[in-house]
């Protein structure tokens, strides 16, 4: 038989656990999220297995069954829009985010009923019984009802919608990422009809695409023509409006300057006027100043410039000069009074009469220049100011002309924009540049697209997967057996004292009597955790219950008390079951006197005691069976009797009743030193084991661990990890006679 052995905690663990807190059930899921699917898994892998494999026979199945299908593609390209032939800025435009909008709308357009219907009109579908038949519309009633072999006329529109509904159906339209390439794709039982399909769709999307652009192009023509109409109107009669009001106030304006980029610009008579006038004005004023300038230089008696620019006043002074010297050199040697020098002196006063003249002649120039620049500019500066107050009253008259000559540009211009584009439409609509080219046309596939095989079995594997590990999730919720000792600590929040294996083909005293059997080294497991529990060791005094009847609890009472009294302690097991008593059979004695005879009021012990020399320790049986054991655990009377059997024996050993149902059992927890609660593996639910629980806590009872009974290692969910243990180095002799 393989045995198992639990781990045993720590004494610092258990120590620290039952000083902090010994009522209080410690966190036991200390395993990773990976290793509890990983038990799951392993748990119900039978379950995971057999739900995998139906899918992936089934999966089969449904693939050989389906009818081959086969699909055709055919590549087209789209572009942003048409080939720009009229704007010379640019050939192409290059596709940005903003033009989504455009190819969904394209994508919409290509999956539209009324390009199915058409296609399914130019291949005659509509009135082919085959088309219909192959994709499974076989009624004969209605627009389906053949007469003669072929349709009848009045069901022709609903065969259409039908047709364009199943062409639908059956495409796919799947746009190349990045791009501007898109597939149509058809699929169909024949990869003619699929090929054949997959063209003519997209013929037709480019013979709708260019019927639309002509219905643009003649719609936008019309209105165009209309828009000019009422334009040339408008402009017309904003023109009369401008010269009548320019004849009214006559205002006269002439053509300064014609652009090709906007209208031609006019100046008034007066502006002309008034510029001109001021820049004569400008130079007669620069013209004055100067000859008033002159005008102060020549009061300077001779010295003005002038003057000493003058041909005849220079040569007068040099004469003059030539006969000064020559009457210097005759009063070198004559007085004035000689004759020469006389008829010299009188040259030279003839000369300075002459040189006085012309130099008077030229100051009277001078003067009469200046007093003339003054009066020119006099003339010009009242000329000026009253051209001055002309134009401004002609500003004042020009602001209505000036409010209808902008009318006028505005018209112009918008009648001329107008007539460009009208210009540019019937040009591009003459052009008839499609923006939709076919990149490669489909070709009759060889090979069927579905169903594919290796595809559908792998997917059906992995939907196996996915069901049978969903319902081995879902059957591992509902299942609350406890099946491995880890649960203990992880359904019930219980410290795992140990797991004791099953016993079969021997009593329970027989495999005890056997200190080589695998049930010794289990409870001396379950001793050696014991003495971590308290301070002080192992508990003197403990109750061993359960939730129900049957779940090892008298066992784990018993192997105990021996594995204590074979560590030399004094040790006495009293049968607290007074409903159903087990111990007085161990000792082959009956229960006429015991435990129920100290609680009604006898007092000696040692009458009520009986020895299990065999087992090495003393054995207190129930005693009579009383109408009611709870009324007499609820007295002190079992608090005395524990208090005089510790002045006797070392350790206690109370087998107490199961709790579900009955009283007994928190009585007697609410007066040991702590209860050990045996668990039965496979054998008990977790939600009624943590009811009892609740009850024993209720109580103020320390629960001071769990042992599971009756564990089996081929039912446990691991099935690793528990297959060595107590038979660990024993010979083959002696593991043969523990089985």
């Amino acid at each position: 038989m393989n045995m198992i052995v639990s781990q045993p905690h720590g004494a610092a663990a258990f120590a620290e656990t039952n000083v902090r807190d010994s009522g209080s059930a410690q966190p036991a899921d200390t395993m990773s999220f990976i290793r509890q699917y990983l038990r799951v898994a392993r748990r119900w892998r039978y379950v995971i297995i057999g739900v995998t494999a139906g899918c992936v026979l089934l999966g089969l199945i449904v693939t050989l069954l389906m009818t081959p299908q086969y699909t055709a593609t055919t590549s087209i390209e789209i572009s942003r829009e048409a080939d720009q032939v009229t704007n010379f800025q640019g050939v192409e435009r290059e596709t940005g985010t903003a033009d989504q909008e455009f190819y969904q709308t394209q994508y919409g357009l290509l999956e539209s009923r009324a390009l199915s219907e058409r296609v399914a009109t130019q291949l005659r579908l509509v009135d082919n019984p085959g088309f219909f038949e192959r994709f499974g519309v076989t009624s004969d009633e209605g627009a389906f009802q053949l007469v003669n072999g072929r349709y009848a006329a009045a069901g022709r529109a609903e065969r259409l919608r039908t047709a364009g509904n199943i062409l639908r159906k059956n495409l796919a339209i799947v746009p190349t990422r990045f791009s501007r390439l898109v597939e149509i794709r058809f699929t169909s039982p024949d990869p003619s009809f699929s090929a054949q399909i997959a063209n003519a769709w997209a013929e037709n999307f480019i013979q709708t695409n260019l019927e639309r652009k002509v219905q643009a192009t003649s719609y936008g023509r019309n209105l165009l023509q209309r828009q000019l109409t009422q334009f040339k109107e408008r402009l017309d009669a904003s023109q009369r409006q401008l010269v009548a009001y320019a004849s009214a106030q006559q205002i006269i304006n002439l053509p300064q300057s014609s652009t090709s980029n906007g209208p031609t610009s006019e100046r008034s008579i007066v502006a002309d006027d008034l510029a001109a006038l001021n820049g004569s004005l400008s130079q007669a004023t620069a013209e004055r100043i100067q000859a008033e300038a002159r005008y102060q230089q020549a009061g300077r008696a001779g010295a003005s410039p002038e003057a000493l620019r003058n041909q005849a006043i220079n040569t007068l002074r040099q004469r003059r000069a030539e006969l000064a010297a020559d009457y210097q050199r005759l009063m070198v040697q004559f007085e004035p009074g000689y004759p020469a020098a006389q008829a010299i002196q009188s040259q030279i006063k003839q000369l300075d009469r002459s040189i006085a003249r012309e130099e008077s002649r030229v100051s009277g120039s001078i003067q009469t220049d200046y007093r003339e620049a003054v009066d020119r500019e006099k003339a010009l500066q009242a000329k000026v100011n009253q051209l001055k107050a002309s134009y401004l009253d002609l500003r004042r008259r020009s602001i209505q002309y000036n409010i209808y000559q902008q009318e006028v540009d505005t018209n112009r211009v918008l009648y001329d924009g107008l007539l460009q584009r009208f210009k540019e439409i019937g040009v591009a609509g003459g052009v008839g540049v499609n923006n939709i080219s076919i990149v490669d046309p489909a070709d009759v596939p060889q090979s069927p697209s579905s169903p594919r095989l290796l595809l559908n079995v792998i997917i059906s594997l992995l939907a196996g997967l996915g069901l049978g590990a969903g319902l081995a999730f879902a059957l591992e919720q509902i299942d609350e057996a406890i099946a491995d000792p880890i649960e203990v600590e992880r359904r019930l929040g219980l410290p795992l004292l140990g797991s004791v294996p099953k016993v079969e083909g021997e009593t329970p005293k027989q495999a005890l009597l056997n200190r080589k059997s695998d049930l010794v080294d289990a409870y001396l497991a379950v001793q050696t955790n014991l003495a971590f529990t308290t301070e002080h060791g192992v508990p003197r005094s403990f109750a061993v219950t359960s939730t129900r009847p049957a779940e090892g609890k008298s066992t784990t009472a018993l192997a105990l008390a021996t594995t204590l009294a074979r560590a030399n302690r004094r040790v006495i097991l009293v049968d607290g079951d007074m409903r159903s008593p087990s111990v007085h059979h161990l000792g082959d004695v009956d229960h006429n006197r015991g435990l129920s005879n100290f609680l009604t009021g006898e007092d000696q012990i040692g009458t009520l005691t009986f020895d299990m020399q065999e087992l090495g320790f003393t054995a207190m049986s129930a005693g009579p069976i009383p109408p009611n054991a709870a009324e007499l655990l609820t007295g002190d009377r079992l608090a005395l009797l524990i208090q005089r059997l510790l002045e006797t024996y070392d350790h206690v050993v109370i087998d107490s009743p199961p709790v579900m149902g009955l009283a007994d059992a928190p009585l007697i927890a609410a007066r040991v030193e702590g209860v050990i609660y045996a668990v039965e593996s496979h054998g008990i639910r977790s939600s009624m084991v943590k009811t009892a629980l609740g009850r024993l806590r209720s109580a103020n009872a320390r629960v001071i661990g769990g042992v599971l009974t009756k564990f089996e290692a081929r039912k446990a969910h691991y099935g690793y990890g528990y297959e060595y243990g107590y038979g660990y180095g024993r010979s083959d002799g002696d593991a043969a006679k523990s089985a």
